[in-house]
C-alpha cells in the first residue's frame, strides 16, 4: 500500500482514507507474515509523520513484528523512540523488515525473538530490554494470539490455555518484572479489542482474554497511579493483520472482513498508532484506566 503517501495529519476523508479491501481467501500457519499478507498491510511506513512526542523514550513493544505491533513501534521510532520489539522466532523476517524502518528514523532497535506464553520468557523479555535499551519508561502489551472455533465442542482445552497464556498472564507477567523498572512519567499500553464488548461466537476464547485486559488495565491503572505511572487501553476494530488469515478468521468470512463497520472498511493498523502515541506521551498526563476504541465507528462503552 506504499501508494498511500498522505500522512496522519493530512485532512482527508476517512471513509476513503484506505481503501475498502475484499481480502481473497487464503491462509497462513501461525502466527503469520505481514510479508505475505495479501493485499499487502499499511503500517505506517510510507505515511507516518512523527512530531517529537517521544524524544527520548525506551519503550518494549510485545507482537511488534507485524500489524499493530509493527505500526506502532514504527510511530514511536519516528516520534523519538528507541525500541525494543518482542515477537515470535518463526516471525524474523517480518522483525527485521521494521528493525530497518526503526534505523531509517534514526532510533535503536533491539529485537528480542521468543515466546510469551512461556512464564520464564516473559521477565527475561524485560530485563534484555533494559539492558539493551538503557532503561525501560513504556510498555505496549500487544501481541495477542487468535484461533476461530465455530463450536464450544471444536474448542480445545489447550487452545484455551494457549490463549489465555499468550494475551493476559503475559500481560500480568511482564507489567510485573517491568514495574520496578519504570520512573515516574512512564506508560503502560494494553491492546484490548471490540470483542471484549461485542464478542463473536467463534472467538469465545479470545473474547474472554481481551475482556480480562480490560479490566485488568483498570485495576493495575487506579494502583500504579500514585507512582506516576499510567495505564491505559486501544481497543481496535476489526483491523487487517496476519492474525486475521493464520486461523483468525474463518476462511470464508475474510472477503467481507471490516465491511459492517459504520465506515464500511476494515482498518489498517497505522490507523491504530497514533492512539498508542497520544496514551504514551504527555500530553494524556490525566488519562488513567482509560479504554480507547478505534474500530471504524461501532457503538462501544
Amino acid at each position: 500500500m506504499s501508494e498511500h503517501r498522505s500522512d496522519q495529519l493530512t485532512f482527508q476523508n476517512p471513509v476513503t482514507r484506505f481503501p475498502e479491501i475484499s481480502p481473497p481467501e487464503q491462509h497462513q500457519p501461525e502466527p503469520g507474515l505481514d510479508q505475505d499478507l495479501i493485499p499487502q498491510t499499511d503500517r505506517g511506513q510510507h505515511s507516518y509523520r512523527g512530531t517529537g512526542r517521544l524524544e527520548g523514550r525506551k519503550a518494549l513493544i510485545t507482537g511488534a513484528d507485524s500489524g499493530i505491533g509493527a505500526a506502532v513501534a514504527i510511530a514511536f521510532a519516528r516520534e523519538g523512540a528507541d525500541v525494543a520489539l518482542s515477537y515470535l522466532p518463526a516471525e524474523e523476517e517480518d522483525a527485521q523488515e521494521i528493525k530497518s524502518f526503526i534505523e531509517e528514523a534514526g532510533r535503536r532497535a533491539v529485537l528480542l525473538p521468543g515466546d510469551i506464553s512461556e512464564p520464564g520468557f516473559c521477565s527475561e523479555l524485560v530485563e534484555r530490554a533494559v539492558a539493551e535499551l538503557g532503561g525501560l519508561d513504556a510498555l505496549v502489551n500487544n501481541a495477542g494470539r487468535q484461533i476461530a472455533r465455530e463450536d464450544i465442542a471444536e474448542l480445545p482445552d489447550e487452545q484455551w490455555v494457549d490463549t489465555f497464556e499468550t494475551n493476559i498472564h503475559a500481560i500480568f507477567r511482564i507489567s510485573q518484572a517491568a514495574i520496578p523498572h519504570l520512573p515516574a512519567g512512564s506508560t503502560i499500553v494494553n491492546t484490548t479489542s471490540i470483542q471484549a464488548y461485542s464478542p463473536s461466537p467463534h472467538l469465545l476464547d479470545y473474547a474472554s482474554t481481551k475482556a480480562a485486559i480490560n479490566n485488568f488495565t483498570k485495576g493495575l491503572g487506579q494502583m500504579l497511579a500514585p507512582r506516576g505511572i499510567r495505564v491505559n487501553a486501544v481497543a481496535p476494530g476489526p483491523i487487517w493483520t496476519p492474525l486475521q488469515v493464520s486461523d483468525g478468521q474463518p476462511k470464508d468470512a475474510l472477503p467481507e472482513f471490516g465491511k459492517n463497520t459504520p465506515l464500511g472498511r476494515a482498518g489498517q493498523p497505522t490507523e491504530l498508532a497514533p492512539a498508542y502515541v497520544f496514551l504514551t506521551s504527555p500530553e494524556s498526563s490525566y488519562v488513567i484506566g482509560e479504554t480507547l476504541n478505534v474500530n471504524g465507528g461501532t457503538p462501544s462503552p
